[in-house]
């Protein structure tokens, strides 16, 4: 397939492109800055391009799919707006282009999660660090429902740089559950699964060990 990966930077966005690669499948990376993106492949195209910028989102022109896997390194005190309006102004391209797959990660925290995460999670970090993002990770996930895309909301546990296990959790009841970690290497494998299976389709999958 042809994918356009966002967020193809981050640690997660990397994953994806390396296994996405081998896969087979044609990425394109949408960089900010591609001096910083290392990677090389014969089927790998790399594009300078912002989520906020709408110019930037015609690279999903001829795509089958997009991944977004977006990101900040910034912990905010202040309003944070990257997720939903970088969410929004895609879901307008991918429409403009009739781009219907999109497979999009937030986290645990986000929507009917938040309470899943242990008490740490739940009581300190996420309500004192992290509640801006969350906040806006809510709002980036009330525009994808609202589209008649064809969507899967991939919600991982707590991320880690292990190896792949190959053998996780995927959760979309959640009574009773607390999420554990994951490594980014699993959650890559899940999402590029979501291109092909309706499995998980309009739904919001939590993922964890």
């Amino acid at each position: 397939m042809r994918i356009l990966v966002i967020g193809a930077t981050g640690p997660t966005g990397q994953q994806i492109v390396e296994q996405g690669l081998a896969q087979g499948h044609e990425v394109t990376a949408l960089v900010r800055n591609p001096d910083k993106f290392e990677m090389q492949h014969n089927s790998l195209q790399i594009v300078k391009g912002d989520i906020l910028d709408p110019a930037s989102l015609d690279a999903v022109q001829q795509q089958d799919a997009v991944i977004s896997s977006l990101g900040t390194k910034k912990i905010s005190l202040e309003s944070v707006t990257l997720f939903s309006e970088g969410t929004k102004k895609l879901l307008q391209a991918m429409k403009r282009h009739s781009v219907k797959r999109l497979i999009c990660i937030t986290g645990l925290g986000a929507g009917d999660s938040k309470g899943h995460g242990g008490l740490l999670y739940d009581k300190l970090i996420l309500p004192l660090i992290l509640k801006r993002i969350y906040d806006d990770k809510d709002r980036q996930e009330a525009e994808i429902r609202q589209s008649n895309l064809d969507w899967v909301i991939v919600r991982p546990g707590i991320l880690t740089n292990d190896p792949a296990k190959g053998n996780y959790r995927v959760l979309t009841d959640l009574t009773g559950v607390t999420a554990g970690k994951i490594s980014r290497a699993d959650v890559a494998a899940f999402v590029l699964q979501q291109l092909t299976s309706d499995r998980y389709l309009n739904q919001t999958p939590l993922i964890c060990y």
